[in-house]
């Protein structure tokens, strides 16, 4: 969408996303849902490059990457920035 260079809460949830991406990769442990958290990272990215991102499908992604990396307390700081940046986008509409 035009105009979404702008929005600083487009701004916020890349360099948030980018973050926790740099620490997934730099974290040296597997575990089981890792591929989960990268994929649904590289959608976040490829949804802030298109402009501002739908809300629900935001939402769906924070949940997915929580529950992929969620114990793992080496990523709680950058999932904590992740979190924040989607909040900032407000509540999807009640149907």
């Amino acid at each position: 969408m035009t105009g979404s260079e702008d929005d600083p809460r487009v701004t916020g949830l890349r360099t948030a996303v980018s973050r926790l991406r740099r620490e997934l990769a730099a974290l040296p442990a597997e575990f089981p849902d890792r591929a989960i958290a990268e994929d649904e990272l590289a959608a976040l990215a490829a949804m802030v490059t298109h402009g501002v991102p739908e809300v629900p499908r935001l939402r769906g992604s924070l949940l997915l990457i929580a529950g992929a990396i969620g114990s793992v307390s080496a990523l709680a700081g950058g999932l904590s920035d992740v979190r924040h940046a989607v909040e900032l986008f407000g509540e999807p509409p009640r149907r």
